[in-house]
């Protein structure tokens, strides 16, 4: 069966995309474009991304629950609607405080590891 997100150049209907749980409890679920990914993450309550860094550019927005985002060293609890910019090789990490939570990210250039 073919991948839903690549039959149509413009539009991906939800659900589609490639799935990844990247951490336990946290699932990233990816479309790429041609020089950027966008992706919805979902947080079991509890659940951490450990310290990491990649080389490329991250931004995202929050839609549900909450979550503790370390950036270097800035710590901040966000909510619906709060917006995060990281820029690539930055440490970082994540913790879900209330949840299910859910985020979108954006990462440039395309994660050639969440494909």
């Amino acid at each position: 069966m073919s991948d839903p997100s690549t039959e149509d150049p413009y539009f991906v209907p939800a659900g589609a995309g490639s799935r990844h749980q990247i951490f336990p409890g946290v699932e990233i679920c990816t479309t790429p474009g041609e020089r950027m990914m966008f992706s919805v993450v979902t947080f079991e309550p509890g659940s951490v991304v450990l310290d990491h860094s990649h080389p490329h550019e991250q931004m995202g927005m929050m839609v549900s629950g909450r979550l503790e985002f370390t950036v270097g060293d800035v710590t901040r609890i966000l909510g619906p609607g709060d917006l995060w910019r990281i820029p690539g090789g930055v440490v970082h990490r994540v913790r879900a405080l209330e949840g299910p939570a859910v985020a979108l990210d954006v990462f440039h250039p395309i994660r050639e590891d969440y494909l």
